[in-house]
């Protein structure tokens, strides 16, 4: 069976080595090669994520505090595409670019810290396997209709208004 929470954590994973190949590229070139992907995929992961798995949490989370956890990752997600959309005001490989790159991996790195001690595990004891089989389907189908992140809406999310709607 598929489950969400293995999808999570493999973005998770290819988000963790593509920051790596960042510090590695020798030419502006190269840093674009590898930045725009990452940068189109954080945005994507991000509306995934808030499609999908926190409205499960916020339905089906009886562990922990979905509500926070919910909080805290709209508002990383937030900071993150912020940090994404400052990166693509400036050339690639100047000083202001890699600040907001800079900024990007802070942000994304505390937020997939805490999501993987806190929200993660919290999901999986408050959801059964067949519903994150269902929801790990959902994942894949959201990912294939939205290549290359067409159609991804990259605008901050008002955290109260989306918890409002997603409790």
């Amino acid at each position: 069976m598929a489950d969400i929470v293995d999808l999570v954590y493999a973005d998770h994973d290819w988000f963790r080595r593509q920051f790596f190949l960042l510090d590695g590229a020798k030419t502006d070139e190269e840093l674009a090669a590898i930045w725009e992907p990452l940068a189109t995929r954080l945005d994507t992961h991000a509306e995934a994520e808030e499609t999908l798995l926190y409205p499960a949490l916020l339905k089906q989370g009886e562990a922990g505090d979905p509500v926070d956890e919910t909080d805290d990752a709209v508002g990383d997600h937030n900071k993150i595409r912020d940090a994404v959309r400052e990166s693509r005001q400036h050339a690639v490989g100047s000083h202001e670019w890699f600040e907001a790159v800079g900024t990007a991996r802070k942000e994304n790195g505390e937020h997939l810290d805490e999501e993987e001690r806190e929200a993660l595990p919290d999901f999986i004891k408050s959801t059964s396997l067949e519903l994150r089989h269902e929801l790990a389907l959902k994942w894949l189908r959201f990912y294939a209709s939205h290549p290359e992140g067409k159609g991804i809406d990259e605008s901050d999310r008002d955290v109260e208004e989306y918890i409002e709607e997603n409790s």
